[in-house]
């Protein structure tokens, strides 16, 4: 079995990420750090890679100071708490294989320490020495203890309800 070890190319990879509340929704990027994804056999078997937290632009705001103010929220402990957790993991617990281009990828995501099991379907395209991946992660916010305007833990929230689940569309590009 050949196996390989690709490293993410962390200015040709990145998140999209959209948070959505009862009034609309807002949506940005997240730089990837770094990573790694591992072929065995030509076909993607394991990997990792570290989100950059403090990282988080909003690209729907587009007041300078009510950006910063939201952002400074999103760094708070009522989100990320950047400070004490600068940095957000995910890593492969297992990666079944579909079809040529289509995964089914389980595995660990860490936000402020925590970690919880998270699956969704990725495509995976291997060609010239280059892996291109994306996929969808949902993500229930309050299991990383972000509760803030949650309707699971705060009532009357009226028209400020946040919605638990946010979307994190992954794109990495990794080379050997």
């Amino acid at each position: 079995m050949e196996t390989q070890k690709f490293q993410v190319v962390s200015a040709e990879s990145s998140i999209d990420w959209t948070g959505k509340k009862v009034t609309g929704a807002h949506n940005g990027t997240i730089a990837i750090k770094e990573g790694t994804l591992i072929l065995a056999d030509n076909k993607l078997t394991a990997g990792s890679f570290v989100i950059d937290i403090p990282s988080i632009k909003i690209l729907d705001v587009t007041d300078p100071a009510t950006n910063r103010q939201f952002a400074d929220h999103l760094f708070s402990e009522d989100f990320f708490a950047v400070e004490n957790n600068p940095e957000a993991f995910f890593s492969v617990t297992n990666s079944a294989f579909i079809n040529a281009t289509n995964y089914q990828i389980t595995g660990d995501l860490t936000i402020k320490g925590i970690t919880h099991p998270v699956t969704f379907p990725a495509a995976v395209i291997i060609s010239d020495g280059k892996i291109t991946a994306s996929g969808k992660i949902i993500v229930d916010r309050t299991k990383y203890d972000m509760k803030f305007r949650s309707g699971n833990f705060f009532t009357n929230l009226g028209d400020t309800l946040i919605y638990n689940e946010f979307e994190l569309d992954v794109k990495l590009t990794a080379t050997l």
